[in-house]
């Protein structure tokens, strides 16, 4: 079907996950990598390793509306439009299918799906869309559960719940009634992989990351709000028998150690935390949280293991090693920008 529809051949073989495309990298079999709203610097664990793969890397295109950590290896960035500027369909996990209406034109000329309908012919594929409305159809010849859904359909009823076919002409409200769609469920049997990360007398604690309500993911867009009144930098926070045995104190500066990295962050002295964890946020890039999380992963769907990692707190007078090099590397990359915006400035008054 979807070889007919786009007149090419589809490769069986499945294609890399992130961490397999780092790796291959590494050793210098991936070359390339299109990178659209996504800071995979930031987000994805053992950022020394993200980061050589990114700098081995012969091509790196980034589109975004931000210059974020990802972009700051790009060899090629391209403006991304933000939602003011989208026309289109947005699904959530409700399966509720919904029409998403610009504003604004865009501020860099075009909407993020015609810079990659103009970057595919320019790599020789021609893609011939002319409005988003197209795209769905496509989206809905080839996808059984969205074989009914288009704009005019969701503009008559205001948003649509796949599946959304003949069978569901309106949409599905619920999807599992009497039974689940496929039966009782599936079970399948798998070997149990116990963890890597173990805690010794140097790693005696077990790190787990998450997130907090007022930053998203990796704060690309967050942070650059008031926001940051109530989150404005990444935290550890240590269970007060913990802290005690370190000569930590709240607020003191911490120095946490893994096998992978380390980094420096202010010290939260919490009850939150069980004896023997500690905890701390991703939303900021300085904080090299990603630093210390190392790059083990589940062996069937390579999701990292971002909730166990082995460290060693103790008190510290100066931000790491790491951090150093980052201050430098990140003023550089702006240097660059302003740089570039004074030449685009310069030349239009010239003009």
């Amino acid at each position: 079907m979807f070889e007919d529809a786009w007149q090419v051949e589809l490769q069986a073989e499945p294609g890399l996950r992130i961490p397999n495309m780092f790796d291959a990298a590494a050793h210098g079999t991936f070359l390339g990598l299109y990178v659209q709203g996504e800071d995979i610097v930031q987000s994805d664990p053992n950022t020394h390793h993200v980061a050589h793969a990114l700098s081995s890397m012969e091509c790196i295109v980034v589109q975004d509306i931000f210059l974020n950590e990802t972009a700051k290896y790009a060899h090629v960035f391209l403006p991304g439009a933000s939602f003011l500027e989208k026309d289109g369909t947005f699904t959530n996990a409700e399966r509720r299918i919904s029409r998403v209406r610009k504003v604004m034109p865009p501020m860099a000329k075009y909407a993020d799906w015609e810079v990659t309908v103009l970057l595919s012919k320019a790599l020789g594929y021609e893609m011939n869309y002319a409005h988003p409305s197209e795209i769905m159809d496509e989206i809905a010849r080839l996808t059984p559960s969205f074989s009914g859904v288009s704009f005019d359909l969701i503009d008559r009823l205001g948003s649509v719940q796949w599946p959304c076919n003949a069978q569901a002409p309106d949409g599905t409200p619920i999807m599992h009634v009497d039974n689940f769609v496929r039966g009782r469920g599936r079970f399948i049997i798998t070997k149990f992989f116990a963890s890597p990360e173990k805690v010794t007398r140097k790693f005696p604690l077990l790190l787990t990351t998450g997130r907090i309500l007022s930053q998203y993911n990796v704060g690309a867009q967050t942070r650059r709000t008031e926001n940051v009144q109530w989150h404005q930098e990444d935290k550890l926070e240590i269970h007060p028998h913990d802290a005690e045995d370190r000569g930590i104190r709240d607020g003191d500066w911490v120095g946490i150690e893994s096998r992978a990295g380390n980094t420096v962050l202010r010290a939260v002295v919490s009850e939150r935390m069980q004896p023997g964890v500690v905890y701390t946020t991703f939303h900021f890039p300085e904080s090299g949280a990603n630093v210390i999380t190392t790059d083990s992963s589940d062996w069937a769907t390579n999701c990292p293991e971002y909730k166990v990692t082995a460290v060693q707190v103790m008190p510290v007078q100066q931000p790491s090693d790491w951090q150093k090099a980052y201050s430098q590397f990140n003023q550089a990359q702006l240097d660059h920008l302003h740089n570039r915006q004074a030449a685009v400035t310069d030349s239009a008054v010239a003009k």
